[in-house]
């Protein structure tokens, strides 16, 4: 049986939409984004770093949009890591109010999309008012069934694996949990990432090669595409290439080439 002839309508809704260039079985279940270079996206133009994180804004809205249509399941950002409070704090003044001021201005649309949206990090340390506002959008977007939308905020991928080892940790003192039995399924429970797939796809702009404390443990295998494009100027063709690099790799996860998952479904 070939592909098409064993879609169900429902999925030829959804592969509609996908661009041509992508093959539709191939599509990533999840993707992170390290969104890079606002600052230096400002600089060259002369303007105010400011002015730079309002348009990389821009660009994750058109993102999350894209992820959405072309039916990626999960979108996870890294919007404020722990080690930006180093940052100076004008700048930093600057973005906790640019979050509050999107969640108030997107939640509705948010809602309507069908989008599920959540907050992963050290969310104590916000603003009072912008964890209300996170509490919020959490609970008023819980239901939906669109696209999860992950926003690492004050996040830090070594933090993450301390504090999960701490909690193993004390739930053995505590007669909870033998030891013995800890293995990756437990430790994962564990992460603000409790029962979600892992990222398929990681993305970084501005062209830096690091991972910079993010996802440590969920990354593990996650396919790395790089570019030299500057996050406030990801756009379509930008994500398209992304996609389009990730679908010419081979997935082995340590083992021989695999088909994928997707495809394998719709193949007897």
């Amino acid at each position: 049986m070939t592909k098409s002839s064993s879609l169900k309508s429902e999925d030829k809704q959804l592969t509609s939409s996908i661009p041509e260039e992508l093959d539709p079985f191939r599509m990533p279940d999840h993707i992170a984004v390290i969104m890079d270079g606002n600052g230096r996206w400002a600089k060259a133009k002369g303007l105010p770093r400011s002015v730079g994180h309002s348009a990389g804004v821009d660009a994750l809205k058109n993102t999350l949009r894209l992820c959405s249509d072309w039916g990626v399941g999960a979108l996870t950002v890294y919007a404020f890591s722990t080690e930006n409070w180093s940052r100076p704090l004008e700048e930093v003044g600057f973005l906790m109010t640019l979050f509050k001021r999107v969640l108030k201005k997107e939640l509705q649309t948010l809602r309507a999309q069908q989008v599920r949206i959540s907050f992963l990090g050290d969310l104590v340390k916000l603003p009072n008012e912008l964890q209300d506002l996170i509490i919020q959008a959490t609970e008023l977007t819980s239901g939906n069934t669109g696209i999860k939308f992950n926003v690492c905020t004050n996040y830090g991928g070594r933090r993450e694996l301390v504090n999960a080892a701490k909690n193993l940790a004390i739930r053995s003192l505590n007669g909870e949990l033998d030891p013995s039995l800890i293995d990756e399924n437990i430790f994962a429970a564990e992460l603000l990432t409790a029962n979600e797939v892992d990222p398929d796809l990681l993305i970084r702009t501005s062209g830096e090669r690091r991972i910079s404390n993010f996802l440590l443990w969920q990354l593990a295998y996650s396919e790395i595409y790089i570019t030299e494009t500057l996050w406030p100027d990801f756009d379509r063709n930008s994500l398209l290439h992304a996609l389009s690099d990730y679908q010419s790799r081979c997935r082995r996860f340590g083992g021989l080439n695999q088909i994928s998952p997707k495809e394998e479904d719709f193949q007897s």
